[in-house]
This record gives C-alpha cells, sequence and structure tokens, in this order.
C-alpha cells in the first residue's frame, strides 16, 4: 500500500492485546445491560440485544457472562449507560475519536478536561472530527496455515470491500451494518476470525515530528485508560 497505513490504530492497540480485551468485554456487558433496559430480555424480539449477543460470541465471551449480564440488567437497582462520542484536538491538529460507554455523564465530561489539562489537546465540536474518519468493519484473521490467495476469495465472495495485511494479521474490512454477516459466511468457510470490530478508519492522515507525536500518544494512553472509555481512534500518521 501506498501512502500511510489505516491499521495504524490496530497496530498501536495490539501492543497492549490483554487491556484490549478487558476493554472489549466491559464494553459489550455494557451494550447488553443497555440493551436490556431499553428493550426486553428475550434477544428474539430485542434486535438491539441480538446484536450485543452476537458481538459477545464474536469476542469468544462465555455463554454464562452473557446469561448473567442479561439477569442483571433485569434488576431496578441496575444503572443504565449512555453511549457517548467525544471528539478531540491533539497536538499538530491531529483528530482524536473517544468512544465512550457510561453511567454518570458528569464523570465522563470531568475526566475529559482533567485530559486536556493534563495532557494537553482540547475537547472539540461535534463533528469537527468524526467528518474526517469513516466506521468500517474489521475482521482480523492470522496469517499463520492461512492461504492469501485463498483466504482474499473467500472474502470478495462474503461481501468484503478491502483486504489487507499488518505483520502477523490479515486484515478484511466490510462495510459497517454488514460486519457479522461476513464474519458468519467466513466461519462457514472455516475461516477462524482472530477479531471482529467496528473502527473509525481516518480519510486523511496528519504527519508530525517525533516531540508531537510522543505528546498526542501519552494523551491517547491517558483517554484509553479511562474505565468509561472503550475505544480510541485518531489520525496521526506513523512514524517511519
Amino acid at each position: 500500500m501506498a501512502g500511510h497505513s489505516k491499521w495504524a490504530n490496530i497496530k498501536h492497540r495490539k501492543g497492549r492485546a490483554d487491556a484490549a480485551k478487558g476493554k472489549v468485554f466491559s464494553r459489550i456487558t455494557k451494550e447488553i445491560i443497555s440493551a436490556v433496559k431499553q428493550g426486553d430480555p428475550d434477544p428474539k424480539s430485542n434486535s438491539r440485544l441480538r446484536l450485543a449477543i452476537e458481538k459477545a460470541k464474536a469476542a469468544n465471551m462465555p455463554n454464562e457472562n452473557i446469561e448473567r449480564n442479561i439477569k442483571k440488567a433485569s434488576s431496578a437497582d441496575q444503572a443504565d449507560y449512555f453511549e457517548l462520542t467525544y471528539e478531540l484536538y491533539g497536538h499538530g491538529g491531529v483528530g482524536i475519536i473517544a468512544e465512550v460507554m457510561t453511567d454518570n455523564k458528569n464523570r465522563i465530561s470531568s475526566e475529559m478536561r482533567i485530559a486536556t489539562n493534563k495532557k494537553g489537546g482540547s475537547v472539540a465540536a461535534s463533528g469537527s472530527v468524526t467528518f474526517n474518519f469513516e466506521q468500517k468493519g474489521v475482521i482480523q484473521v492470522a496469517k499463520e496455515g492461512v492461504d492469501e490467495d485463498e483466504l482474499f476469495l473467500q472474502a470478495t465472495e462474503a461481501g468484503a470491500e478491502d483486504f489487507d495485511s499488518a505483520e502477523e494479521l490479515f486484515l478484511i474490512t466490510t462495510p459497517a451494518d454488514q460486519l457479522y454477516e461476513v464474519k458468519k459466511k467466513l466461519e462457514g468457510e472455516g475461516v477462524k476470525c482472530e477479531e471482529v470490530s467496528l473502527e473509525q478508519i481516518p480519510k486523511i492522515y496528519v504527519d508530525c515530528d517525533e516531540e508531537t507525536s510522543k505528546k498526542n500518544m501519552e494523551l491517547i494512553e491517558w483517554l484509553e485508560n479511562l474505565d468509561d472509555v472503550d475505544s480510541v481512534f485518531h489520525n496521526m500518521a506513523e512514524n517511519g
């Protein structure tokens, strides 16, 4: 591929795979609870809950965890969660998106202010950063033992938009609303999907010098460590 790799975000997060896994489970738990709170505990009649359960299974969440969360959500004592997107400007004009699911809007608003006070950058107006990103489905397949040409054909026939590789992974891009359908088709062909996610892919990247890149990474890592933040995306170009 010429130019900047659109997989910089994925590779960046790969370095903290265990932490990312915990975040994925936390996010799905919140989605299950919110779906039950706003609908009912039967996935047959609650399409939002059905999608959350699909995500849980794609992330290899145990069935007993799924059932426990559905039961927990039915309790009147369990708080509901709000889904929010924070847009920020980092250093050097880099755009940052933080996807949040929280039971306390005031707390996360305060934590965002603290993040920018400590690590620089600023919270941006709604739409001023997201216009430069496009949500896509991404399926990761380990390269080991996989024939690239055969996987490319399988992915294309399943409805994928793009096919690429990053280090030890093949990366299959889908329209956001067809992610789980494409995954199901691939698994029907015997393909093992390592990870399935919705990613915000930048349309334009921003080049930064080493010092600016370091400052941005400090801000991004601070945001990623906030309990209510599930995913952080940015359009900073990779150095090197």
